[in-house]
């Protein structure tokens, strides 16, 4: 009787189970959801954690058909707005800057928790602390890139050239658009680079690590928030996403939770995640000089970018999140810059597609 009463509790046990399994089949659409989800930049290792979810299988896996569109020096969040795509990764200023514009793009992942731009110099021209910037050319790029550069700058009370109301800036700002060669080292005295990108393609320009100083602005607080995942309101608001029978949010979770799995994936398996970059990129995968080499390079952008990714909330074990303390202190950064008149509404950041995608509480 005990043995009989032991199997009922067991088998009882196991219906909800399988209820579930049967739930989760049932919500899995038929069809594959055709998605697209634009890059900020063209395909290289900064987005390898997309392309490793891509290449197994993981968007399949959640009844996704995710197309990764590659955009150059335009604006993912134009794209999304227009609805050219569904999802996008952009920056941080990007994202609040957009909101104060009108836009509503909503932020609903973090994939890099820490800050990669870094301003660099010739140790040759004894620049040694960012004080030390005042009647230097500095380096910067277009498109709302050079505002990391201008917050440091700001922070050590110095003024630029890209600021019309300073009669007689301490810096001088040369815009250019993104290739460290154009302008490094004969017309700029620093100039700026990604850890993961442009530092390498100076090294390949022939001056060797030992030769340059980086000043990396995470280091100066300035840790404005980079690579994140957003969409827009109507996408969220969509009650029937594309006829799938799933919602925007449903399917913005899924996303989220493929795209994590393949993140955690490149960045233990850094040489395989090389590997399933390279056949999709062009020559931007390829550095400078010496370091024109797509998978030396593409092999330095990993595990450069794999540093950003294992910081902050990923540490934690909550990686994708967005640590509202440190959103906190960008937005302060971003109001004492001028680009924000005010706090942005409650609705910038959507943190509920992060829990719901990974079954955890924001902390």
């Amino acid at each position: 009787m005990k043995k009989f009463a032991l199997l009922s509790a067991l088998l009882a046990l196991a219906l909800p189970t399988a209820a579930q399994a049967q739930t989760t089949l049932a919500q899995t659409p038929a069809k594959p959801v055709q998605v697209r989800l634009q890059l900020k930049w063209f395909p290289q290792a900064q987005f390898a954690g997309f392309f490793v979810a891509q290449a197994k299988g993981y968007f399949k896996a959640e009844g996704l058909d995710v197309q990764l569109l590659p955009i150059g020096d335009q604006s993912p969040i134009q794209t999304v707005a227009t609805g050219a795509a569904d999802f996008g990764t952009t920056w941080i200023t990007d994202l609040l800057t957009a909101r104060q514009q009108g836009i509503p793009a909503v932020h609903i992942a973090q994939i890099f928790q820490k800050s990669g731009f870094t301003l660099v110099s010739l140790k040759a021209s004894n620049i040694t602390k960012p004080a030390e910037f005042k009647g230097k050319r500095v380096g910067v790029w277009p498109s709302g890139n050079e505002y990391p550069a201008i917050a440091l700058m700001k922070k050590y009370g110095l003024t630029t050239s890209l600021d019309s109301t300073a009669a007689n800036p301490s810096v001088q700002a040369v815009t250019y658009p993104f290739d460290p060669s154009i302008v490094f080292p004969d017309k700029v005295d620093l100039v700026s680079a990604m850890t993961y990108n442009e530092v390498d393609q100076i090294v390949g320009l022939g001056y060797s690590m030992d030769k340059l100083r980086i000043f990396k602005a995470s280091d100066y607080g300035i840790n404005l928030l980079e690579d994140l995942m957003f969409t827009s309101q109507k996408v969220l608001d969509d009650k029937d996403f594309k006829g799938s029978g799933l919602s925007g949010r449903e399917v913005a979770a899924r996303l989220v939770r493929a795209s994590i799995k393949g993140w955690d994936y490149a960045v233990k398996n850094q040489a395989e995640a090389v590997n399933i970059v390279l056949p999709l990129c062009g020559n931007t995968c390829k550095g400078s000089g010496t370091r024109a080499d797509a998978k030396g390079h593409q092999t330095w952008q990993m595990a450069e970018v794999a540093k950003l990714y294992n910081a902050g909330e990923t540490l934690k074990g909550q990686a994708g999140a967005l640590d509202p303390a440190v959103y906190k202190a960008n937005v302060a950064l971003l109001k004492n810059l001028g680009l924000l008149k005010a706090d942005p509404a409650a609705g910038a950041v959507d943190s509920t597609i992060w829990e719901a995608a990974t079954g955890k509480k924001m902390k």
